[in-house]
């Protein structure tokens, strides 16, 4: 149980560290192909949230003091504000703020009681074990403890927001149109589970395919407000940037899922060549054991042109190409209102 809980320093450091080392790197990309399909992969939702096994363990509590969402009067007016803050930023102050790797949360105000309330979804067992699997003894599928939950709990952290984020206005509801994206965020957490760390696109290009779209805390913030368009909400004319981390390849290849490739039946060469890829990710003792894995990652990656995604419970190749990876921090408007509800 206690490999669940160690931290995780190499896949956090990931995102710094190949963007500079990738200039070295040969621009050329893997021959395979897949059969055409729908891009990006549509993220899948279930029926209901499993239960966690107890090996996935969390060095930080999940939403600590979290408590259900109140219902409000109808004639309420709450104020929603935009909330943003470096990753970590409880533990590192500034230092990720500057990279722009921010975490995305909303408040509201209610008028009538003065009550200040944060919602924000997050991984249940930290970044490093959303992003990779654990190795186990005796298991030969990749183990993950992946995912991702709301947290909604009273009050605002004015000092954590405000020094080296954001905390502004960016709406006002009615206490109606609280009590609908309540229900709302019921139905979003239910069904939307895993967490999904990365966005795969096939190059930089702003118009470049999309193979498969994250599924994080800004992308939640997202949904949220657009929910909350949907149902007549008016947002201030103000800019909006968000944080992706990006893989680049090529046209991703369907290998398959837990069973048909670690199963009896499955493919014990791919299996073990996932398990191998997965391996150098794995929580550290050493500084030596850092580098050595470092460099591990950096042949298959970069020099190799290898990635396995797992997204959807089901596993890719994703033949890489040149830049690789990159955080980018880009604007995405604040929404209008459509006939259709968004991510439901």
């Amino acid at each position: 149980m206690g490999a669940a809980r160690r931290s995780r320093l190499l896949p956090l450091l990931l995102p710094l560290l190949l963007p500079l080392l990738a200039a070295w790197g040969p621009r050329v990309s893997a021959g395979l192909r897949a059969p055409r399909r729908r891009w990006p992969v549509p993220y899948r939702r279930f029926d209901y949230r499993p239960k966690t096994d107890p090996y996935c363990q969390a060095r930080y509590t999940f939403c600590p003091t979290g408590s259900a969402i109140p219902v409000m009067k109808e004639e309420d007016v709450i104020e929603v504000y935009r909330l943003q803050a470096p990753v970590w930023e409880f533990k590192y102050g500034d230092l990720l703020g500057h990279l722009k790797i921010m975490h995305d949360a909303v408040g509201f105000r209610s008028s009538l009681t003065g009550k200040n309330y944060t919602m924000e979804w997050y991984e249940l067992f930290q970044l490093g074990n959303c992003t990779f699997p654990h190795l186990r003894p005796g298991i030969d599928a990749p183990f993950w403890c992946n995912q991702g939950a709301a947290c909604f709990y009273e009050g605002i952290d004015d000092a954590h927001w405000k020094e080296n984020g954001t905390l502004v206005l960016v709406t006002t509801i009615s206490g109606t149109m609280f009590n609908k994206m309540a229900e709302w965020v019921k139905y979003d957490n239910e069904t939307g589970i895993y967490y999904e760390t990365w966005t795969v696109r096939a190059s930089p290009g702003k118009q470049s395919t999309v193979w498969f779209d994250s599924y994080e805390c800004s992308k939640f913030i997202l949904r949220t407000y657009q929910k909350l368009a949907d149902l007549g909400a008016v947002f201030k004319k103000i800019q909006t940037n968000y944080t992706s981390i990006i893989l680049f390849s090529g046209e991703p290849v369907y290998l398959g899922n837990g069973t048909s490739i670690f199963g009896p039946l499955g493919n014990k060469t791919l299996a073990a060549a996932i398990r191998d890829f997965y391996s150098p990710f794995k929580p550290h003792q050493t500084v030596r054991e850092f580098f050595v894995d470092l460099l591990r990652i950096i042949d298959r990656v970069i020099l190799n042109h290898q990635f396995y995604l797992f997204y959807n419970l089901e596993y890719w190749f994703l033949p890489m190409k040149f830049p690789y990876l990159k955080i980018i921090y880009e604007e995405v408007p604040l929404p209008v209102g459509s006939k259709e509800s968004f991510g439901v």
